[in-house]
Parts: C-alpha cells; structure tokens; sequence
C-alpha cells in the first residue's frame, strides 16, 4: 500500500473557477506543472501562471467545439497507469505518456442550464459533460497514484497538507477524494437522468419543456441524490441515530439558515416543515404553533402580533416548547408577544432587527431563516420499499363548494369554512377542526387529530377547546360515515361543517344535519394525513 505521493503535474479543467487562481498558485509554488484546457488555461494565464495546453500534452488539438481535448490515451495513460507496476510503466514509456499525479475538475453546470429560462433543447445536451466525468472516474479509480479533486472547498485542506508534506498528499486524502468523486460523478448523472426523463420536447432549438407533476409520469427508476447536510445529535429519540439530506436548492426547511439558537434536533425540524407548510396556505399575516406535527394553535390576521395573539389563545398550555411558523418576516411588535413564551424553534422568510434583538436574550430559541419551496412529491418509506406520491397540494374555492342542506351558510360561515378547511388538511387523521373568521382573520379554536374514529375526533376536538366554540364552524378532513359525529360537532356548538362528502350515508348525515338545523357544504376532496 503507497502512502504519500508527491504531485509533479496538474491538469486543471474547471467549470466552477472560484479559488481555481489561488490553488493553482500553490500548486506551483510547489514546483507542480499546472496543464490545462480551454477557458480554465486562459483564466490562469491572465493570472500570470505558466500554464502548459492539453493539445500540447496529447499533441492533438481541441475539436469538435470542445467536446474532444481530453478523451485521449495519453490523458488517461497518464492519469490510470499504475505506478508500481513495471509492465505499466514501460507502455507509457513506449508511447511518450507523461504521469498526471492530480487532476482538477469540476462538471459543467448542467442543472443550471436545464433549469435556465428559454433554455433550448439543444443547450441542455451540450451541457452534457463527456470529458469531465471520464477524467473524475480514472482518477478517482487511481487513487493510490492519482489525487482527484471536485470541489472547490478543498482547495485550502489540500494546499495545506501539500505545504506541510513537501508537495505530497496522503493516501487517506487521497482515497477521500476519490470517493467524493464517485459520489459526485454518481449525483451527476442521475441529475441528468432525472431531467431528461421529464423533457417532452427534442427539437433542437426550441425551448425544454419540462413535465409538470400532474402530468409527469412516475419515473421508471427512483433515482435520489441528497449529499449529507448535517448529523444530528439523535432522532425521535435519543437511542436512534440521525441526520439531515439535503437537495441543494437551499429553500424549505432543510436548506434554512439557522440565526441563532441550540443545534436543531430531528424533532425540529419534523415540527418546523409541518408549522412551515401550514403557514403557507395563507397570504394573510398567518401564524401556527405546532407541538408533535398537529397544529395547536393557527391564526391569520391585520399584523403578525395579532395573528399570534389568536394563533396562542386556541391552547396556550400545548404551545408551551411547541414550534411556530410565520409567513411574514417577524417585526419587533410580534416578537416581543412571543418572547413571553418558551418555544423551541421559530421559522420565517426573515427577522427584523428589533426581532433579532429581542430573541437575542433567549440563547436557546432557534431562530431560522426559510426560503419558500414547493414539494412536488412526497417520499415515504415502508419495509422492504418506498412509497411516492404527488403533495397534497389541493384547495378548493368559494364557487366549489357545494351547500347540501336546507340552510344555506351564510357569507361568515363560508369564510370560516374556507380557513377551517386549510387547517384541517395539516392535522394528522382522523381529524376535525373548529374555527372561526375567514381568510382573512381566521382561528383555530380547537382539533381533534389523529383519532381512530372520527366521532372521538369530533369529542376530543371538543373536549380540548379553550374558547367557546358557541357559533363556530366545523372542517372533517373525510366523510362523515355516520351521522354521529356532525351530532357531536353540532352538539359542541358548530353552526357549519366542510367536509368531503362521498360517503354511502350521505344521506343520512344531510338529514341529521337538517334536523339539527346546521349548514353543511361538500368539498369534493378529502386531505387523510397519516
């Protein structure tokens, strides 16, 4: 087994050139031969660096608009060539193969360009790398002769080690490198596969056409890529382990900034995507508290402040070291409300200064920072398999719905209808939501979640209310199957029910609530949440 190699010859290709001068010069410093291709050997001439062409290596020119320079024996002799095999090394002899000790690359930006408005299809496939990935592989084979680097943020650990060991990188770093490589070659391709997979158009030069997720097919393979964004200290409990992936877009909750505050647990972060795609349903000034992925607490309002004020009324005792999410940077006269009260974690688009400043004397209190994202799918895992389907991203409108009753609702009724229903759909099944207001300045009064009958639903909603449900609204995220549990919603004080309708009893349930005099739209749509 080889330890320490020393670096004699470099060949650098970059697509991503940020650090690329500065390493460069170290490597030179370092007496290394710095060989280069295209606009990576210009970038480092106009820096001063002697840079020696990849034509002049191979003795064969750049073609083909670049897509051949590095596909060539003497390029992958000298990178795969085995050092400490005789036989290898008198065919490289033989054939004028000169080593390469390190290669450099980094891939051409091919989701960028896919993703890049206007973009035509013929942009996205010359924005395939060939040469690229072939060199990253060779390398990353060879890694007990050959140092392969990807990343840019290993440009100074790399440069150190080299000034500390007279040029040489060792084996360890080597064999680190080489399986970044391969994870990095790896994401690469099912990047591509993934985007040609949901392309509907192949004309040269006209703009991609990407499926949507309705109309996108389910791909043939599950090809998923998440690089590691952090270990966590353990998960849902303390005897499992744990950690966060992450997709790379830097939006939702995983790819949040955390401001300040305690390591974000598992927990957390379960708590914070659920208060977080709550809050989004409304463009109000909306807040929600959550506590173990249920909403105790949800509210929209004129301000921040009020919305909270509501949002904590519902349940103040449940909201006690709960999560809240706010779809509105936070401003001082919010955050004085909630500072009053232990949270473990608050998520938001941004903090103002005087929020930042009235947090900062709550050290533990994880503040993070999101960027809106919208989950076209959702992934669960089951033995032996996964389990994939479109988010549950449906609503319906005020024209939708439709009265069953012999009492139409009122206009106040359909407004707290409409916000009940938003609710509702973020509460674990079985699920029934009182509330009052509108869209517009909506409450939470009480749910009952995640009961295996929907009349314990409708009992436990009613037994954990706080304020009078004397006049509220009532949403069920499924059918009545019988009319006992609208009984019970009536009984506890609703005026108004949502629900989905569709059940073969629907019949008997309208009936039961004419009898009791409540109004009763159907949806049309159901929101299980298991």
């Amino acid at each position: 087994m080889s330890g320490n190699k020393i670096v004699r010859r470099a060949l650098l290709s970059v697509t991503d050139k940020s650090g690329l001068v500065e390493f460069a010069g170290q490597l030179a410093g370092h007496g290394v031969e710095l060989v280069s291709t295209g606009g990576t050997a210009r970038t480092l001439r106009e820096a001063g660096l002697a840079v020696r062409d990849i034509s002049d290596l191979t003795g064969f020119p750049e073609m083909l608009d670049g897509r051949v320079k590095t596909l060539h024996p003497k390029v992958h002799g000298g990178i795969l060539h085995i050092r400490g095999n005789a036989e290898h090394r008198a065919q490289v002899a033989e054939h004028s193969i000169e080593p390469i000790d390190m290669v450099v690359v980094n891939l051409y930006a091919f989701e960028q360009t896919a993703a890049r408005p206007g973009a035509t299809f013929a942009d996205v496939i010359e924005n395939i790398d060939i040469g690229g990935p072939s060199m990253v592989r060779s390398a990353a084979k060879n890694f007990d002769d050959v140092a392969i680097v990807t990343a840019a943020g290993d440009y100074p650990a790399l440069a150190e080690e080299m000034a500390a060991h007279g040029g040489a990188l060792s084996r360890e770093t080597r064999w680190r490198l080489a399986k970044q490589a391969f994870a990095t070659t790896a994401a690469y391709d099912t990047a591509i596969a993934n985007a040609l997979e949901k392309i509907t158009s192949d004309e040269a030069e006209a703009p991609v056409v990407f499926a949507g997720p309705a109309e996108a097919e389910f791909p043939k393979a599950l090809r998923i890529v998440y690089p590691l964004g952090q270990a966590l200290r353990y998960g849902e409990n303390p005897h499992q382990r744990a950690a966060l992936y992450v997709d790379g877009s830097g939006a939702g909750i995983a790819g949040a900034k955390q401001l300040q505050g305690k390591e974000l647990s598992y927990n957390n972060l379960v708590d914070l995507d659920a208060c977080w795609e709550l809050v989004q349903e409304f463009d109000e000034p909306g807040v929600a508290i959550i506590k173990h992925t249920n909403p105790c607490g949800a509210a929209t309002g004129a301000t921040l402040a009020e919305a909270y004020a509501k949002a904590l009324e519902a349940d103040p005792v449940s909201a006690f070291g709960g999560v809240i999410g706010i779809n509105r940077e936070v401003d001082g006269a919010a955050a004085e409300e909630i500072a009053k009260l232990f949270v473990e974690a608050i998520a938001a688009p941004s903090f103002s200064a005087e929020a930042l400043a009235r947090f900062g004397a709550k050290k533990n209190l994880r503040l993070v920072e999101v960027k809106p994202a919208r989950t076209a799918r959702v992934i669960k895992q089951v033995s032996g398999g996964l389990l994939l389907q479109d988010a549950d991203r449906g609503r319906v409108t005020l024209a939708e719905l439709k009265a069953v009753t012999q009492r139409t609702p009122t206009e106040d009724e359909l407004a707290a209808m409409l916000f009940a229903w938003r609710v509702c759909k973020h509460v674990k099944s079985n699920a029934i939501v009182y509330a009052r207001g509108g869209l517009r300045n909506g409450q939470m009064l009480s749910a009952g979640a995640g009961q295996t009958s929907r009349v314990d639903a409708a009992k436990f909603g009613a037994m954990k209310a706080v304020l009078p449900l004397r006049g509220c609204v009532a949403a069920s995220d499924a059918f009545f199957p019988f009319p006992d549990g609208l009984e019970v919603v009536a009984e506890a004080g609703a005026t108004a029910v949502i629900q989905p309708g569709g059940s073969v009893r629907d019949a008997d349930v309208i009936a039961a609530a004419d009898k009791l005099g409540i109004a009763m739209v159907f949806t049309g749509m159901r929101h299980f949440r298991h």
